[in-house]
């Protein structure tokens, strides 16, 4: 437990005013309809949306996760999340224009639009529900049961008191500010949270104990895990940490924040952008900050403790008070912070306060956009008045906390959450990538993989078939053939129903290409079949931008993924890799200037 001073608390003070404070001041434009509470009316600019997107993934749980992988796995182990930079460009460069063509108001609407009749109405509002409460609360607790940790930690707190205290702020200024509360605080959240994670991790890095960036970096039990990338000689670990993540992964898990597609509060605020441009824009600004920059801080401080805190023993001799349940390796960020001087406490400790708020925030309101939206309004009171439905947003508002409040009591670590929601997600990804591109994709195809990938997650995941199959010494297949097998078998399933179900009405079909004009030849036999009918379903002239998107992609991965690695041989010292890396991602960035204006000019 630490001592706090007088500019300590001045600090947290000002912190949590400010955010209440604008959370007021917002809250009456807010109240004013759903659209101006969920959307804050189709206005933000582009750097605002982009700065709340980061923000709202800088949370509580993210350092501590980063933590607990590189104890356990080294640095390259970040691949297992590296890896969805290539489903976020893909968003970029392909899925954001077509979202805020969409003019939905929740991207679970997007199935009306897409599907028609019964098994889309049933598809938007289990997934609503799914979605927005069983997944979302999931996600919050992870985040909830990280600031436990660090209250008990840093401050002494029992759990419940955190909860109280960290819960009560943040579901105020959520539940009368709305979105642009939201977005608003974020902008301010992200800045304190930056500040907080850089000024630990270069006044931790040089503690006595530590001995600065040289000692650290040559340190025995700190060299094995500096690689960015896994042991090629180590065939397990390879398949695992980078073979997997980037062969599969990627495009087949559905995972808060990183949906193949585009989803969730990262669709959300690409609704909310002015137009295209702004939606693109945002969500690239995004991926630059959210793995070229963020993640080094906390890489930093992760090491460090592996001199300070070399086992989950050590930490829990330095802190006896820590219940047992909640031990393990992602204590260690935490207990780091532990030993940060008057005033840099402050500052850190409100930068997380800043990084729970932001994550916390965005996730009530986007989960109670879907209970508002797509559940209230479709299935209980089809004639609800705006009053009404701002209304239900603050009520979900706030038994959305108290539930996540009250799982977080009993979960232990947050990589164990991170698992499941990976898992329950798995071969739903594919669908959300083509169903924009290839009409014959139906709601039964989302209907089947949505239900198969749960239920053969449970199996595998819960009874003892999973222990049959997999076991590390007996099973039938090596356990990292877990994730890839889920996968398959849900596409394969889906896939089937798909040809075996009639595919949607001419007139959904007709609608939906009309509305978004996606292009391509996945959808030629309906245009075919429209300029037979005489039915006038292409609105413009512009080419298909999916190839160039793609290429984009491409280099937009090549320019984050040397930044973030150049950036990492900087800070090792190791400029054998560091400078060229630095010219690679200037080389990628020249020639993604020339194709983003091609692809800004056929969506102007």
């Amino acid at each position: 437990m630490v001592q706090l001073h007088t500019i300590d608390y001045i600090l947290i003070a000002l912190f949590f005013s400010t955010t209440l404070f604008i959370g007021f001041w917002v809250s009456k434009k807010s109240s004013k309809s759903a659209s101006e509470y969920f959307l804050s009316g189709r206005s933000m600019p582009w750097w605002l949306l982009g700065l709340s997107m980061v923000a709202t993934t800088f949370s509580t749980d993210t350092p501590n996760l980063v933590t607990d992988i590189v104890r356990t796995n080294g640095v390259s182990g970040n691949w297992v999340w590296w890896a969805f930079l290539i489903t976020g460009l893909l968003t970029v460069f392909i899925y954001a224009k077509l979202w805020r063509k969409s003019q939905v108001n929740t991207d679970i609407e997007f199935y009306e639009l897409r599907y028609g009749g019964k098994p889309a109405r049933f598809l938007r509002g289990f997934r609503a529900v799914y979605l927005g409460i069983v997944f979302n609360i999931l996600a919050m607790s992870a985040v909830t049961l990280a600031a436990i940790k660090i209250g008990g930690i840093m401050l002494g707190l029992q759990p419940w008191q955190t909860v109280v205290v960290a819960g009560l702020v943040t579901v105020v200024f959520s539940a009368i500010g709305g979105f642009k509360g939201v977005v608003y605080t974020d902008f301010v959240l992200f800045f304190v949270a930056m500040a907080g994670s850089i000024g630990a991790a270069y006044y931790l890095v040089n503690l006595p104990e530590v001995g600065g960036m040289t000692a650290l970096i040559n340190n025995a039990d700190v060299s094995s895990k500096l690689s960015l990338l896994p042991d090629f000689s180590d065939t397990n670990a390879l398949i695992i940490l980078l073979i997997i993540p980037l062969a599969v992964q990627w495009w087949s898990a559905w995972y808060p924040g990183s949906e193949p597609g585009g989803g969730g509060y990262i669709a959300q605020r690409m609704l909310a952008a002015k137009d295209e441009n702004h939606a693109i824009g945002a969500t690239f600004f995004f991926n630059i900050m959210h793995y070229a920059l963020r993640p080094w801080p906390w890489i930093l401080v992760a090491l460090a403790s592996i001199v300070v805190y070399p086992d989950v023993a050590s930490i829990q001799q330095a802190f006896p008070d820590i219940a047992e349940s909640k031990l393990g390796h992602d204590l260690a960020y935490s207990a780091m912070l532990t030993k940060l001087p008057a005033g840099l406490l402050g500052l850190v400790l409100a930068s997380l306060a800043a990084a729970y708020m932001s994550t916390i925030s965005t996730h009530l309101n986007w989960g109670s956009s879907y209970i508002v939206n797509d559940f209230y309004k479709q299935q209980i009171n089809k004639n609800a008045t705006e009053k009404q439905l701002v209304a239900v947003g603050k009520l979900s508002t706030v038994i959305l906390m108290v539930c996540s409040a009250l799982l977080a009591l009993v979960l232990q670590n947050a990589l164990q959450l991170f698992d499941i929601i990976l898992m329950f997600g798995a071969g739903t990804g594919l669908i959300f990538i083509l169903r924009w591109f290839w009409w014959r994709i139906n709601a039964w195809s989302e209907i089947t993989a949505m239900f198969s990938s749960g239920i053969i997650s449970i199996l595998l995941n819960f009874t003892a078939l999973g222990t049959v199959l997999f076991h590390e010494e007996t099973g039938v297949f090596p356990v990292w053939a877990k994730f890839p097998l889920i996968v398959l078998i849900t596409t394969l399933l889906w896939v089937l129903v798909t040809f075996l179900t009639q595919p949607e009405s001419k007139s959904v079909l007709y609608n939906f290409y009309k509305t978004i004009q996606p292009g391509g030849p996945g959808w030629a036999k309906v245009i075919k079949s429209a300029k037979e009918e005489q039915v006038e379903v292409i609105t413009t002239n512009e080419a298909w931008s999916v190839p160039s998107g793609i290429l984009a992609m491409l280099l937009g991965c090549v320019l984050i993924y040397s930044c973030l690695f150049a950036t990492g041989y900087w800070i090792y010292g190791d400029y054998t890799y560091a400078l060229p890396l630095t010219i690679l991602a200037l080389v990628a960035a020249f020639f993604l200037i020339k194709i983003w204006k091609k692809i800004k000019a056929t969506i102007l």
